[in-house]
């Protein structure tokens, strides 16, 4: 039953065995939940944070040892990094896609000190990485949002 918990939370509900960009796929349903189901309820959104942070922290401590480290099967810390990534922005569409982009990007290109996260043991290293990241792309996305704002007057 353990295994069968594990799996579940760990790959977001299974996006993470997507075969393609299994990182991205694993962050749509992180998204989506955030889009529909919280809609820019931002204490439901910080709930959903904090939850999903020790979700994230567990279940990949726990399922490396059924994938290996850092295996892209584990997709709740881009759960954590999507929901951080949302916290404070405005919500719309567009605002929310804008985020969306942003996560990817800097969860994927790992600035410092995310990639050095990353050498945390268990499930911090693969939780705190993306934490660094979604933390870094909502940094970008309210400045992106603010630059859309100046110039559009």
């Amino acid at each position: 039953m353990k295994q069968f918990v594990v799996k579940i939370v760990a790959t977001g509900l299974y996006f993470g065995y997507s075969p393609l960009i299994p990182g991205t796929t694993g962050s749509i349903p992180a998204w989506l939940i955030a889009f529909f189901l919280i809609g820019g309820n931002q204490v439901a959104l910080t709930i959903a944070v904090v939850v999903t942070f020790f979700l994230s922290v567990w279940s990949a401590g726990e399922a490396e040892k059924l994938f290996g480290h850092d295996a892209k099967k584990i997709v709740m810390d881009e759960w954590i990094g999507m929901f951080l990534t949302l916290l404070f922005v405005p919500y719309s569409l567009e605002n929310y896609v804008i985020a969306f982009i942003a996560f990817r990007v800097f969860d994927v290109i790992k600035i410092p000190p995310a990639a050095q996260a990353e050498r945390l043991p268990s499930g911090w290293g693969v939780t705190m990485d993306d934490v660094i990241a979604g933390v870094q792309a909502n940094v970008a996305t309210r400045l992106i949002l603010m630059a859309i704002m100046y110039w559009r007057g």
